[in-house]
This record gives C-alpha cells, sequence and structure tokens, in this order.
C-alpha cells in the first residue's frame, strides 16, 4: 500500500501531472454513462410508482382483512416481483401498471390460495413464458455468464488500469554503465 502511495506522489513530484489527469478524466468518462442510466432508471420507477393504484388486498367476506390475507397479499407481491411484465418487459408484474401485468398478478395470488407453493407458480409461468419470464435468471449453466461477467469484466478493467498506472508512473531503468555502452556502440557505427 504505502510502495503505490509513494509512486503516486513521486509521479506527481515528478511532473506526471497530465498522467494522472488523464486517469481521472479516464475514470469519470466511464462512471458519466453508468451515472445516467441509474438517474434514468430511478426516474423511470419514479414514474411508473406514480402510474400506479395501489394495490388493496382481498377482504374476507365480513369486510375485513384476516391474517392469512395479508400474508397471501405478502407472498403474492414477492412472487410477482420476480416475473417479468410481457408488456414492460422491464419491469415485473408487481411494479407494471398494464393490464396483462394485473391479470397475471391475478394468476399468481389464486393460485397461491389454492394452495400451491411459489415454486410450482414460478414453474407455471416458465411453462407459459419460458425462462425469460424470470426478472433473474436462475445461476446455473450458460446463465452463469449473467452474473459471472460483470464482476471478471470489473477485475479487468481495475487490472488494466494499474498496469497503466504503474507504467506510466515508472522512472526509466537506464542506468550509466549501460547509457555509456549504448553511446559508445552508437558511435562506433557511425565511424
Amino acid at each position: 500500500m504505502t510502495e503505490g502511495r509513494s509512486s503516486f506522489l513521486r509521479a506527481w513530484r515528478h511532473g506526471s501531472k497530465w498522467r494522472l489527469r488523464a486517469v481521472l478524466i479516464g475514470g469519470l468518462t466511464l462512471l458519466a454513462p453508468i451515472a445516467a442510466t441509474i438517474a434514468q432508471s430511478a426516474a423511470q420507477d419514479a414514474r411508473n410508482a406514480a402510474a400506479q393504484a395501489p394495490v388493496v388486498p382481498k377482504a374476507a367476506p365480513g369486510g375485513t382483512l384476516t391474517p392469512a390475507d395479508s400474508l397471501l397479499e405478502a407472498r403474492t407481491s414477492a412472487l410477482a416481483a420476480e416475473l417479468r411484465c410481457p408488456v414492460c418487459q422491464g419491469l415485473s408484474i408487481q411494479d407494471s401498471p398494464s393490464e396483462l401485468a394485473q391479470q397475471m398478478r391475478s394468476v399468481v395470488r389464486d393460485q397461491l390460495a389454492a394452495g400451491r407453493s411459489e415454486r410450482e407458480v414460478r414453474a407455471y409461468f416458465i411453462s407459459k413464458y419460458g425462462e425469460w419470464i424470470l426478472l433473474s435468471p436462475r445461476p446455473y449453466g450458460f446463465n452463469l455468464l449473467a452474473y459471472a461477467l460483470p464482476a471478471f469484466a470489473l477485475l479487468a478493467g481495475m487490472g488494466f488500469v494499474a498496469v497503466k498506472v504503474k507504467r506510466w508512473t515508472a522512472a526509466p531503468a537506464l542506468d550509466a554503465p549501460a547509457a555509456a555502452t549504448a553511446t559508445a556502440v552508437d558511435d562506433a557505427d557511425h565511424t
């Protein structure tokens, strides 16, 4: 840690400010699209939340909510948050304001109320729409790339930047006897 810090300071003192500035500007240039995407996603989520009417759980025949109804709604919401809306495609059926998503949410609620497990309901939707319907794919086989590739890319990028910074900040490794020998060889070639 101290070696990296000392090479950073040495490069700063020896006039390599432009190199460090280039690294900082490059880093900010890489982070700007990510920040814009996050801001755009947050704005989209806010618009969708404002457009969606609040979902009111179905009450028991007497008009009051029972603990079982609240538990059913919690399970329905949790499972609906895992399933992709076929219309909106970027939203879950829990967050989507489309009519199809609300119908799918109703199917989830009805199947859970009928006694099916969350795994069975998930399998039902996979049989109808394919594994695409899941917002987060199951981590096995080819889908494992969706989980491993971002981490690998981040590590590779950090390694690339570290190697470049180390090369930029390294002092030339030409010592005096080697420089004298190189000069003598050059002089002998010209005569």
